[in-house]
C-alpha cells in the first residue's frame, strides 16, 4: 500500500489540467506551481500588478502546505517562475515580507529559485511551487 496522498484545499484554484493541487509521501510534500487565482472562481486577478499577484500566489501557495499538514517553516524550496527580470525587484519585496510573516524571527528561511519563463496563461507574471518536509 502506497504512503502518497493527494491534497486538496478549497483554499487554493483548482488545478486547471491534470495534476493535483499537492502530493504528499511519507514527510514530503508538493506543491504543484500555482498562479494569481481566486481560489473559489478560479479566476486570473491583478493583471499586470506583480506584487499582488506575488501575494496571491504564495497564498495559494500556502494553503496547499497547509492542507498537507505543513506550515511555511516546514518549506524547504520554492521555485518562483516569473515572465519579466523587470519584475523580479518587486516579487522579491513581496517574498520577504512573506516570509517575515510566515517564519519565526531566527528561522531558517526556505531555499528559492527564480526563473524567466513564459507562463501558461497570458495575464500571469508569477507562477510559484514549494517542496516542504513535514516534521509533524
Amino acid at each position: 500500500m502506497s504512503d502518497k496522498i493527494e491534497v486538496r484545499t478549497d483554499g487554493a484554484p483548482a488545478p486547471a489540467w491534470m495534476f493535483s493541487q499537492g502530493v504528499r509521501k511519507g514527510p514530503i510534500l508538493q506543491v504543484s506551481g500555482q498562479g494569481p487565482q481566486d481560489p473559489a472562481t478560479g479566476e486570473y486577478l491583478y493583471h499586470g500588478d506583480v506584487k499582488a499577484q506575488t501575494r496571491r500566489t504564495l497564498e495559494n501557495v500556502k494553503a496547499i502546505v497547509e492542507a498537507g499538514g505543513a506550515s511555511i517553516e516546514d518549506v524547504v524550496m520554492f521555485r518562483v517562475y516569473l515572465t519579466k527580470r523587470a519584475d523580479f525587484p518587486l516579487m522579491n519585496e513581496v517574498y520577504a515580507q512573506f516570509i517575515e510573516e510566515n517564519v519565526a524571527p531566527g528561522g531558517v528561511k526556505p531555499c528559492r529559485t527564480t526563473v524567466f519563463v513564459e507562463l501558461p496563461q497570458e495575464p500571469m507574471l508569477v507562477e510559484i511551487d514549494a517542496q516542504a518536509v513535514v516534521t509533524s
